[in-house]
């Protein structure tokens, strides 16, 4: 277990060792949440390509005929 100090401002330092080992680098976010009365530090996964993650997200293959779409966007006008 690290532990680190609270500054004035309530920010806390994230010690070297966890950074390296969670690829930490400055600017980045990091989500905090609230479990069983401790505050829990979870370091995102991080996307390489972020077009290939965005049609990963649906299970199968999903077909749109986008020229339909606006056609009936249009007659409902």
């Amino acid at each position: 277990m690290e532990e680190t100090k609270v500054t004035r401002k309530y920010q806390i330092t994230i010690p070297k060792r966890l950074r390296e080992r969670h690829g930490i680098r400055v600017g980045e976010r990091i989500a905090l949440r609230e479990e069983g009365g401790k505050i829990v530090i979870e370091v995102p996964k991080k996307v390489s390509d972020p077009s290939e993650y965005l049609w990963n997200l649906s299970k199968k293959p999903i077909s749109v005929d986008a020229v339909k779409l606006v056609e009936e966007s249009w007659e409902r006008q």
